[in-house]
């Protein structure tokens, strides 16, 4: 590994151990407060921490690794040609250290009760939600999220200085409407990692149900990308200015660049 991949993957490794310890972090400390409830003010709180969250790390290694601190949007991104798959591992293998390590650093601060309480704020299916309905819940509300980096990160038309608000906003609003159902974990790494802090602290961890938030997050990640492409970005057109654009001749259009960080 190089140095200067071994740079980005400290940041994705660092960016996503913050998203756990400030998202899962929050739903510890909203139970605590609530007494072992979830009520909607609880559930607010969650949703807030976890949109700022996203948004300051989007803001702080945005520019080194891409911030993408997610399989999901790593993934993604590889799949869809703007992401190289030799770093793909490398990036996912940092995303879920950094998450344990996040998950760890949540039972330190709140003690060995949080993994009684809330299993380090792991997620878990609601009251009767099914497998394939959290599947579905899951890519839905990825598909909020990879929709929202496509338009504001990737996408080259997109205004500069507005991406790591609005995708913070986005994960604000995902976890609003379907943090009752799953968690909405949109995160394979997210998931992953409190279920490893609560089980080396004995916590009951539901790992049957780890599957479904690994397949909803790919499954809405690359629906979005597709979805994207083939409605949003304009194909290229050598030709000139087609019906409703102001594209240059013969300049690429739409979401072209790769999010690998711009610092060498």
């Amino acid at each position: 590994m190089d140095a200067t991949l071994l740079r980005r993957c400290a940041a994705e490794g660092l960016g996503t151990a913050l998203l756990v310890v400030f998202g899962p972090g929050s739903l510890v400390a909203a139970l605590r407060l609530g007494d072992g409830e979830l009520d909607p003010a609880g559930l607010s709180m969650v949703a807030l921490a976890f949109g700022l969250v996203v948004a300051l790390a989007v803001y702080a290694f945005g520019t080194t690794s891409g911030a993408h601190i997610n399989p999901a949007v790593t993934v993604t991104l590889a799949a869809t040609g703007r992401f190289p798959w030799r770093d793909a591992g490398p990036y996912v293998l940092a995303q879920l250290v950094g998450a344990v390590v996040g998950a760890l650093l949540v039972v330190a601060s709140f003690g060995t009760g949080s993994v009684d309480t809330s299993a380090a704020g792991a997620v878990s299916f609601g009251d009767g939600v099914s497998y394939p309905q959290a599947i579905l819940v899951e890519a839905l509300a990825t598909f909020l999220l990879l929709l929202t980096i496509f338009a504001l990160a990737v996408d080259t038309r997109a205004p500069a200085g507005w991406a790591g608000l609005m995708i913070g906003l986005s994960v604000t609003c995902l976890v609003l409407v379907f943090g009752p159902l799953t968690g909405a974990a949109v995160n394979p790494a997210r998931a992953f990692g409190p279920f490893v802090g609560a089980a080396v602290f004995g916590g009951d961890v539901p790992w049957s149900q780890l599957p479904a938030y690994v397949i909803g997050s790919l499954l809405g990640g690359l629906a979005a990308a597709l979805s994207y492409d083939a409605i949003a970005r304009p194909r290229d057109d050598d030709e000139g200015e087609d019906e409703g654009g102001d594209q240059p001749p013969g300049e690429p259009q739409g979401a072209a660049g790769d999010i690998v960080g711009r610092r060498t």
